[in-house]
């Protein structure tokens, strides 16, 4: 009885979190994808006109604003994907150099103690003309200089990706510091005895070894460009127009905003079908590389 009861009395304990995953996670997935079928407005109403159940998604796909959101989706990602390259430099420079590792390494995880609330207000002060870097430049003389990036469309972007570069490049650093740690020592030993130069032993041998790494690196970055949301607001409140509007500024909008309840869920519903498909095939090819790897040492 006693070996029965310390079988089951764990799967037990885990019955409280399984309910309220259960109810507050998919329960919430399943009632957000039904009210996007309805025509709910500021509140959920649950009747589904299956003349028009797709009429939300029509709209949505017809909105400029919308189209707008996902091209800033795949420029986010694009330019956020250089913190993991600059967080890759850096774990290699402190890898390299042992003498004040534990200085730098706090130096550049500082941003990451930083909300991205106050990453947005300090970088919107840097940006700012009167008070920020072109104020500063020009002092220094140069009168020509313009650094006021988030007043114009064409660059307001750019803007938010140098502030979310700034803030999680440190993030991508310890985990490509863990990695490079991670490697054995001796294959660092063989290849100075080979004489393989230093771009070639981290090309060839280095990044190789570090995929799983870079995978994860890879996951955890979309799934924060998909649901950029503060350092929007932060920054440029989806402005100058809607030039910087992200999906999850869009679908906050369309609710708080629009107050339309079924409008909002269906951008939900396309977050978690963009979030899927960047997750699974990450995770899956992930799985492939461990079972791989698992066999080969077999």
């Amino acid at each position: 009885m006693q070996v029965r009861w310390s079988k089951w009395s764990p799967r037990i304990a885990l019955i409280p979190a399984v309910v309220i995953t259960a109810v507050a996670f998919v329960g919430a997935i399943c009632w957000t994808i039904y009210i996007s079928f309805t025509r709910s407005r500021r509140f959920p109403e649950y009747e589904i006109d299956f003349s028009e159940w797709g009429r939300q998604y029509e709209r949505l796909f017809n909105d400029g604003a919308w189209e707008t959101s996902l091209q800033n989706l795949l420029v986010l990602g694009i330019g956020s994907a250089l913190a993991i390259v600059l967080g890759f430099i850096l774990a290699a420079m402190i890898e390299r150099e042992k003498r004040g590792e534990g200085f730098f390494r706090t130096i550049f995880l500082y941003p990451l103690a930083v909300s991205l609330i106050v990453t947005g207000i300090v970088w919107r002060w840097l940006f700012n003309p009167d008070l920020g870097i072109e104020n500063f430049l020009q002092q220094l003389g140069f009168e020509n200089a313009s650094f006021n990036w988030l007043a114009a469309p064409d660059t307001a972007m750019y803007g938010i990706i140098l502030a979310s570069i700034w803030h999680g490049s440190g993030f991508y650093m310890a985990l490509m510091l863990a990695g490079l740690k991670g490697i054995n020592t001796e294959i660092w030993s063989a290849a100075k005895l080979d004489g393989v130069s230093f771009w070639r032993f981290y090309i060839e041998i280095v990044i190789p070894m570090m995929k799983f790494t870079f995978l994860t690196c890879a996951i955890l970055l979309s799934l924060g460009v998909v649901k950029a949301y503060d350092i929007i607001v932060a920054m440029t409140n989806g402005g100058p127009g809607s030039s910087t509007w992200m999906p999850a500024f869009f679908t906050i909008n369309a609710y708080a905003g629009r107050s339309n309840i079924a409008y909002a869920s269906a951008a939900a519903v396309i977050m978690l079908l963009i979030t899927a498909a960047i997750f699974i095939p990450l995770v899956l090819v992930t799985a492939w590389q461990t079972r791989r790897r698992e066999a080969q040492q077999v």
